[in-house]
């Protein structure tokens, strides 16, 4: 006697990396599966969009730029569409005067500083050993007890970590073990230690095509059904196992499986009666407000950053005077988006980050005439407290009552997990 199973009906709540790499996997089953995918933006691919600029002559991509050769999901995911990633050298300036350093050339503060880079690599390999531990540990206090200096954290560590994982002015909280895996976890590292001065290689890494186009290009080439400008506002999960889902429209559907694509705030935004785990463990998830400036001001990068042409750099990363643990990081993306690579122009990214310290922000100090486009983002951080009170926890409220959870906060914020 034959038998059928019906096909599951699944909702994805947004469009960005992570739903849309779920949505993917899914629709490859199409005999099990019905997919769709509610994104409340115009165009899918959240944070990792892309813009027209300059009266719509040229487009870059916003918030995200790349990624490493480890990135290997990224990179089949992107030739099974059609899509070539762009190699690009990484050349990064960090900080000015006599704390400017770069991971390609000898530098004063490297030189000063040698005998605590040279600790700081046995140290980082204990708390590789012990990350049960150090997982728990912020980078601040580890740093401290361990007698490094403040120049050391401020100029060198901090910094590096807020670029590789976009942990911005919350550096200095996040776990200990997170930092060991930027050097040493093979499918996170970016750079090779260097005991002489930290960094001293030039890594290849990859830009992405116009990403607005690859996610379009990825929905029209999979089987599920991708609904942009549709916001959800309230979820219902009902006693009969299926989910009442309200899109802002006020028009309801009803799916066997949900999947949380988006950010925390929204799902405790949308999901009406959470259970006690899932709001005590979602409420964990901590984010801040960062600010973008995409502008030609040369004279600002020139005042803030110590740009010489000839090292060809495409990253920037100084620390303020006055608050020397917070950071500014700055991006010419003409450097490495392969879009801009005969556009002949240098536009810039200055990201201003967490808006409780926007006293110290120079954003005003950009040229109005030079602003080409603004953002704001929300973002969160990979503090202690994340690994502590959610990401060791999460997996208990997975599939509770038909709803599951894939957003970035799930684990780390890099586009290949």
């Amino acid at each position: 006697m034959s038998t059928s199973t019906r096909k599951k009906r699944v909702l994805i709540v947004g469009a960005g990396a992570a739903g849309t790499a779920c949505a993917w996997s899914l629709s490859r089953f199409p005999d099990k599966f019905e997919v769709h995918v509610w994104e409340a933006l115009p165009v899918p691919g959240g944070v990792a969009s892309s813009r027209k600029v300059k009266d719509g002559k040229h487009t870059i991509n916003d918030q995200v730029q790349g990624g490493a050769p480890s990135y290997r999901h990224n990179l089949l995911l992107l030739q099974q569409f059609g899509f070539k990633p762009t190699p690009v050298m990484m050349r990064i300036a960090f900080g000015t005067g006599d704390k400017q350093w770069t991971n390609h050339s000898p530098s004063l503060l490297t030189s000063r500083l040698q005998p605590e880079i040279a600790r700081f690599g046995r140290l980082l390999k204990w708390i590789n050993r012990l990350e049960p531990i150090f997982i728990f540990i912020p980078i601040h206090k580890v740093l401290r007890w361990w007698g490094f200096s403040q120049e050391f954290a401020n100029e060198m560590v901090f910094p590096l970590v807020a670029l590789f994982f976009g942990t911005g002015n919350q550096t200095p909280n996040v776990a200990a073990a997170v930092i060991a895996r930027v050097f040493l976890d093979p499918d996170l590292r970016l750079f090779d230690y260097c005991p002489q001065r930290l960094l001293n290689s030039v890594p290849e890494m990859f830009a992405f095509p116009v990403l607005q186009d690859v996610f379009t290009t990825i929905a029209k080439g999979s089987n599920y059904k991708l609904h942009c400008n549709r916001p959800v506002k309230r979820v219902v999960r009902q006693s009969g196992g299926r989910i009442a889902v309200e899109d802002e429209a006020g028009v309801v559907e009803e799916f066997d499986e949900l999947v949380y694509g988006c950010d925390a705030e929204t799902v405790l935004k949308t999901l009406a009666k959470p259970t006690w785990l899932e709001s005590r463990l979602l409420r964990n998830v901590q984010y801040y407000d960062d600010y973008c400036l995409t502008h030609e001001d040369e004279q600002y990068m020139s005042r803030m950053y110590d740009i010489k042409p000839q090292q060809r750099d495409n990253y920037f990363v100084r620390t303020y005077p006055q608050s020397p643990q917070k950071i500014e990081m700055s991006f010419n993306l003409s450097t490495y988006q392969p879009h801009l690579a005969d556009a002949g122009l240098n536009i810039y990214q200055t990201y201003y980050l967490d808006a409780r310290d926007k006293d110290i922000w120079t954003d005003k100090q950009v040229a109005p005439s030079k602003v080409l486009a603004s953002r704001w983002m929300r973002q969160f951080a990979h503090t202690w407290r994340h690994f502590a009170y959610w990401v060791p926890w999460a997996r208990f409220i997975q599939g509770t009552q038909h709803t599951w959870y894939c957003g970035s906060y799930t684990l780390f914020n890099t586009q290949e997990i």
